[in-house]
């Protein structure tokens, strides 16, 4: 089942865009000094790359958090973006309350649930995304696509992260077998080790997704982190001889030449200890079709692995289990 999910990616892509073209969004009426994104999970990721694409050109500060609790700096002068597929994750819809007693405007993206009817109650502006997807870490597409729209309708950027999220669309349909083919290899290499997964900081969004599909889809522990940080602390946790890692690399093509040369190094030191490194890099002539075409690699990647682990990639009922556990305390 996963895996049609996934090969629905690019057909998911192009419906975003048309939903968030047709959205009615209402111009603000206060300044607007900074952008705040209340999401987790699957629907909060998707906040994750609105930040990273958006980040050389939008000068407005754009946050994502992802609890309980909402900053005090959140008031009359914030647009507040409320993110959960469901339309029923506990902690968006604790910050929604929070967040409407400060001042802010809000708008939300749902497939429905509660969060939709707080918006219609409130008065609040939403954009509804399809509701007939049974795992909100399939719908990063309309997540992402649609806080994209929100910020263009509003004025905050251009159309163009959207028209290459529709580049990005024929990218991946041209690349479908190379992707399959190489995400075979890499699932191969991963199983039976943990993934150490590296990769430069202005695309840690992708090193999360993926670190976040292989905990899910392939029920398996793996850790990241970017560089230049773990140039300065973890780097030097490699000490010894580790069989059980397997260390993957994500690299682009245009990622900052001082960054490029500190991955070289990284490997010559990490060589030494990890079982196996692994590179991979992305293709795409912008940071969007980049990331999207690592994305669809990774969560194939986690596909293949949780066939090769034996593993329901679309099963989580340990996540189940501990919503039951928290509905029984009021």
């Amino acid at each position: 089942m996963m895996d049609s999910l996934i090969a629905r990616f690019m057909d998911q892509l192009e419906e975003a865009v048309e939903i968030g073209r047709n959205a009615v969004i209402r111009p603000s009426k206060a300044d607007v000094h900074n952008i705040y994104v209340a999401g987790l999970g699957g629907s909060g990721i998707g906040a994750d790359f609105v930040a990273a694409f958006i980040g050389d050109t939008c000068k407005v500060p754009y946050i994502v958090k992802k609890g309980y609790s909402v900053p005090a700096y959140v008031g009359p002068n914030t647009l507040a973006i409320a993110s959960s597929y469901s339309g029923n994750t506990e902690e968006t819809l604790i910050s929604y309350d929070k967040i409407k007693s400060s001042g802010a405007r809000i708008i939300c993206v749902a497939s429905g649930g509660k969060i939709i009817e707080k918006a219609k109650a409130d008065g609040y502006d939403y954009i509804q995304v399809p509701g007939d997807w049974p795992s909100p870490r399939a719908c990063l597409g309309y997540s992402l696509t649609a806080q994209l729209w929100i910020l263009h309708h509003l004025g905050y950027i251009s159309e163009q992260p959207i028209r290459e999220i529709q580049s990005s669309i024929t990218l991946l349909r041209k690349e479908s077998d190379q992707i399959h083919e190489e995400a075979k290899k890499i699932a191969a290499r991963l199983f039976q080790h943990i993934p150490v997964i590296y990769i430069e900081d202005r695309m840690e969004p992708v090193a999360v997704r993926l670190r976040q599909q292989i905990n899910e889809n392939s029920k398996a522990l793996c850790w990241h982190h970017v560089v230049p940080e773990m140039n300065h602390n973890e780097l030097v946790g490699w000490t010894e001889k580790n069989s059980s890692l397997a260390v993957l690399y994500l690299r682009n093509e245009d990622d900052y030449s001082r960054n490029s040369l500190r991955m070289d190094i990284n490997k010559t030191i990490i060589g030494k200890y990890a079982d196996d490194i692994i590179e991979v890099h992305s293709k795409g002539k912008t940071m969007i079709e980049r990331a999207m075409y690592l994305v669809h690699l990774g969560d194939w990647v986690s596909w293949y692995l949780s066939q090769l682990r034996g593993k329901d990639a679309l099963e989580v009922n340990v996540i189940d289990f501990l919503k039951g556990e928290l509905g029984k305390v009021k």
